[in-house]
Order: C-alpha cells, then structure tokens, then sequence
C-alpha cells in the first residue's frame, strides 16, 4: 500500500506525509474497486475535490464519463433539469430534449459537490436514483435506468442539516455508506511547508522567476498559523509573496506583513499553539481592543454628564468649571488600569467624582450661572459651552430664576 500511495500522490501531484492525509489516501484506494457511495468531508479549501478523481481513476469505472457538479453553483429552478434532464416543451425556454449529467455520466462516476445544498424536492429524486437506479426527465412520465457510482462532497454538518430538517435524513444514510475525511491543514502542520515550497517552485517555473524561500523562523511562523482557508490559502499565499516581495529569501517580518493583511478582522488572524485551536490574539490586537473600549467608555461618560446638566440623572454630582474631557479608568482583563489626564489647567479626572454638600440641583444652577457670567449673558455660546441647546438653557434659566 506505501508504494501505492508514492505513485498515487506523483500522479497527482499531492504533498504530505501526515498521518491524517494518508489515512484519507488510503481509505480512498480502498474503495476504489468497489460501487458503494461514498461521502468525502471536510473544511472549504481542503482539497475534497481530488479523492473522487483519485477514486474513479482507480476503478473499474474509469473509462467511462466522469462528472463534477457543484450543487450551490445551480440555481435552485433549474438543478432538476440539470441533473436528470428534461423533454421539449417541459417549461418555457425548453425548445429541445436534453440529457440530465446522471444520463452523460451512465457507467462512469457523478461527484455531487456542496450536497448540502440541494433543494428537499431534488434529494428525493436523487434518493431514488441511489436506491433502484430509476430517473424521470422533467416534463416526462417515462421512466429510465441507469448506472452511476455517487461520490458526494460537504463542508457543512449534514447530521445538524437533518435536525434542522433541512437536508433528508435517509438521503444522508443513503450517501453516508463510507466516509473520507479530508483533513485541515492546521492538523498537518508538518505538511505545510512541503506545499508552500511546491507551489512558490510552480509558480516561478510558470511565470519565470527565481523561486522564493523561507528561512527558519519564517517556516516556523507559517507552522503556527491558522489557515481558515486551507490549502487554497496557502496557494494564494505562496503565489503573493513570489509576486510582491522583491527578496527571494524572506524574513518573518516579511511573512507577518502579508498575514496580517489577509484578514481585517482580529476573530480571522488566529494563531494555533501546539496543534491546538485555542485563539492568541497579538499585542497589538489587545492594544486595538483596549484603545477602542476607551474611546467607547469616553463616549458613555460624555452621554452621562450631558444627561446630568438637563437633570435627567440623580445617582451622581459632577462639578467642573470648564468641562472639555472626562474619562474614567478603564480596568482590563489583565488588571491593568489606564487613567488619562487632560486638563487646561481645570479639567481633573477623579476615581469618584461626589460633592457631598451640594444637590444635583445647586450644582446644575451654579455651573449654568457660571456659564452666563463668563459669557457675559449671552446665552447661545453659554449653552454651546455647556454642551445643552439654548432652549434648554431658556428652560433652566426660568427654572432657576436667573
């Protein structure tokens, strides 16, 4: 079998010694010569798309036609003619007979990619073609027989697409008789380097350029990364540095950049540590997040001192001559307590800010007096000072019989 799989993976230019890759290599020989369906599992860009080719080279089906539909690429009105065909006239467009891909592939293997995404009314069509072999074009009442070995292909969880009664739970019994499970390329770590240096050598071999190479930091770093999109990633990645960087060998400053650039969002740029998938944000992710609940805790105590001058809060005194910036300690997970001054000279920022011997009240009339006299009476740049309409001012100006 070891031999087997050296000249399977030349044939079709596969990399990787992992564990897991070969089991699925294995696995897919193993059922080869037989008619059985087969289910091939796995996250997007792992590569599933390879295991039905490798199974119906190797079988005894492999001079006849070979069919990859891609189920979510088929729009929802038209899979049923796509798949079993349809006669003249069957629906308006329809101006000939044609085949269905299950009539091209008679004899040979159909692989179903993205199952999951068939419509209720297509699975039990296709349930029936598993079962007896029997199909019935649309817009026709005859029924045909043929002869096709189902490989079938998810990234999703069918067992949960069941519950949710969106995907028939005897279809999946039905397509579930041996499952191939492509593995992640976080769970082949020692694979991953193999590939990157496979792709960087094709890619300057295409287009003419002196092939890029990593040091070893750089391999160690790229080890350690998450890739969410697998091998498909890690493709597009080996091609973007061969392209962009000018250097043929790189640094890790030069593999950081380029990974921090593949995501925006800090939930994408996950680094695993020690093949687990626990997430480890970098400092400078952690900055990002304590920078931006600060500026979110200055905002709340903006809101809450303005809703303190119109009176609409009573559980706090506040008390500033000329208020331009209040902001409160911002403690986080690791007990680190920020606290940040900005004063002309006026402006202090306190742990508990309580006057214990004047009244909400009082202290609203006084900075609103204050206000006035600074401002010698005029009452528009008063209340644009005190953060409050002039309406508002008006209001309070009456209230307090100013």
């Amino acid at each position: 079998m070891e031999n087997e799989i050296i000249k399977l993976k030349q044939r079709f230019e596969l990399v990787g010694n992992s564990n897991l890759f070969i089991r699925a290599l294995t696995k897919a020989l193993r059922v080869s010569n037989t008619d059985i369906s087969i289910l091939v599992t796995g996250e997007s860009g792992t590569g599933k798309d390879v295991i039905p080719k490798i199974i119906h080279e190797n079988s005894l089906r492999k001079h006849g036609q070979f069919i990859a539909v891609n189920c979510g690429a088929i729009p929802e009105g038209t899979i049923d003619s796509e798949l079993f065909g349809h006669e003249k006239g069957a629906f308006t467009g329809a101006i000939n007979s044609r085949k269905g891909y299950f009539e091209v592939a008679n004899n040979g293997t159909i692989f179903l990619d993205e199952i999951g995404d068939l419509p209720m009314q297509t699975q039990v069509r296709l349930l029936r073609v598993l079962e007896n072999g029997e199909f019935i074009k649309v817009g026709s009442s005859k029924v045909e027989k043929i002869n096709v070995r189902l490989i079938a292909a998810t990234n999703i969880n069918l067992i949960e697409a069941v519950k949710k009664n969106k995907f028939r739970e005897d279809l999946f019994y039905r397509i579930n008789t041996i499952q191939i499970e492509m593995p992640s390329l976080r769970s082949r770590k020692e694979d991953i380097h193999l590939m990157f240096r496979k792709f960087a050598s094709d890619f300057s071999e295409k287009h003419k350029i002196p092939t890029i190479r990593l040091t070893d930091k750089s391999i160690e770093i790229i080890e350690k990364y998450n890739w969410p999109g697998n091998i498909r990633e890690l493709k597009n990645f080996a091609e973007k540095l061969s392209i962009i960087e000018e250097k043929r060998i790189l640094e890790p400053i030069d593999i950081n950049n380029h990974l921090l650039q593949n995501y925006s969002s800090k939930s994408s740029l996950v680094l695993s540590k020690e093949g687990t998938n626990n997430p480890k944000f970098s400092e400078r992710e952690i900055l990002y997040k304590i920078l931006f609940d600060l500026k979110n805790d200055l905002n709340d105590l903006k809101k809450i001192t303005l809703d303190l001058i119109q009176g609409t809060e009573t559980n706090e005194q506040i008390r500033n001559n000329n208020a331009e910036q209040i902001q409160r300690i911002y403690k986080n997970n690791n007990d680190l307590e920020i606290e940040k001054i900005n004063t002309n000279k006026t402006t202090i920022i306190e742990q508990e800010l309580i006057e214990e011997n004047l009244s909400l009240q009082d202290n609203e009339c006084e900075m609103i007096q204050k206000a006035l006299e600074k401002n010698k009476g005029k009452r528009k740049i008063a209340a644009r000072e005190l953060g409050i309409s002039e309406r508002t001012l008006y209001r309070k100006i009456k209230q307090y019989e100013l």
